[in-house]
């Protein structure tokens, strides 16, 4: 007789510690069979957890040359999907909570990006015209969308180099779901604010006028990331009144008035290479997520480093918080009982597509 899989309400009371003991117990059964992946959002006593960590291309692509059957991504939605597209065909991406998803990849869904496609192709010949440009946090169809009409995929430490690319080959570019990280890239990279339109998705055409998106040299999408709304650039004077030796550095997340404030500006691994590298006795004040920053300021206090948060209340990826160790723990030990549950699968017609905005990134970058 084969038994069901393990219901997750079982799992829902245990504490902290017995979830601990059965991940490892459950990790320890399964070997290399299976890989736990931890972005570095992730809350500690997940985190702790992962066999690498980073952000989430790079564990994509490490999962992928693992030779791991299972691929547990402690992430969200988006990221496990990236993790089954570059996988190979015999591992299976694994998401602990399918409720941990992305804010800001759902303000862009396929819908609303056809539209917008349809009403520029009003005005411009969009295929010779436009390349359209994802930032990694999106759905999988809009990366395949990118990959079917000539477009390409970012992430925060390249987009200047696929904008680059894409202005080789097209004139224009729309780039979405994130407005901040286009348009910090695009600033840093010489295009002035008037050149760089945001569309509306809730407005006919975007909100703008045919003038407006004939004279665009990228068109925004009106998206963002809710934690790094968070940081205002009057939250750098304030800290700096007090600290003036402070050392600012921030994600292109975060908005364009902190980010001119700010002395470097940087993805995550950039973030971590730059504070890690950083003097002795050296004070930062950083805009991106709360658990990164503490765990930050943790690693170097013995070397008189202060690490501090930008926003004086608490901003966290509340999706990302869902990923608790009791999803964990049940994930595992159904894999490890032979069941898997809450699998991640992207639609072959998909993959394919999305896999060609993917690769045009890592040849591009």
């Amino acid at each position: 007789m084969i038994s069901s899989a393990l219901p997750i309400h079982d799992y829902a009371l245990l504490d902290d510690a017995e979830c601990e003991a059965r991940i490892v117990a459950a990790k320890a059964k399964l070997g290399k069979r299976c890989i736990v992946l931890g972005h570095h959002y992730q809350r500690d006593e997940v985190f702790k957890h992962a066999d690498i960590f980073g952000d989430s291309l790079k564990l994509s692509r490490e999962a992928a040359q693992s030779e791991a059957e299972y691929i547990v991504f402690c992430g969200v939605h988006f990221m496990a999907e990236v993790a089954d597209i570059l996988s190979r065909p015999e591992q299976i991406a694994i998401l602990p909570d399918m409720a941990a998803g992305c804010s800001m990849a759902d303000m862009a869904n396929k819908i609303k990006v056809q539209q917008c496609w349809d009403e520029l192709a009003q005005i411009l010949d969009v295929e010779s015209t436009v390349t359209p440009v994802t930032y990694i946090n999106s759905a999988a169809d809009l990366k395949a969308f990118c990959g079917q009409h000539g477009g390409i995929v970012c992430t925060s430490s390249n987009a200047e180099k696929i904008l680059n690319w894409s202005f080789a080959k097209r004139e224009k570019v729309l780039f979405f779901p994130d407005q901040h990280l286009g348009r910090n890239t695009g600033y840093r990279m010489g295009i002035p604010l008037e050149q760089m339109v945001t569309w509306d998705f809730n407005k006919p055409m975007g909100g703008l006028s045919e003038q407006q998106i004939r004279d665009a040299k990228i068109i925004l999408w009106k998206g963002y990331c809710s934690v790094h709304q968070a940081f205002q650039p009057e939250q750098i004077d304030n800290f700096k009144q007090k600290h003036p030796e402070t050392i600012v550095i921030s994600h292109p997340e975060a908005c364009f008035e902190v980010c001119q404030k700010s002395d470097y500006i940087g993805s995550t691994e950039m973030i971590l290479k730059i504070v890690r590298e950083a003097a002795a006795n050296t004070r930062w004040l950083v805009a991106t997520e709360l658990n990164l920053v503490n765990r930050l300021n943790q690693e170097f206090s013995d070397q008189g480093k202060h690490v501090h948060f930008m926003a004086p209340t608490l901003s966290m990826c509340s999706t990302m918080f869902r990923t608790d160790p009791q999803h964990l723990a049940w994930v595992l030990e159904n894999l490890a009982a032979g069941h898997v549950v809450n699998q991640v699968s992207v639609p072959a017609e998909q993959v394919v597509l999305a896999k060609k905005a993917l690769d045009n990134m890592l040849l591009a970058s």
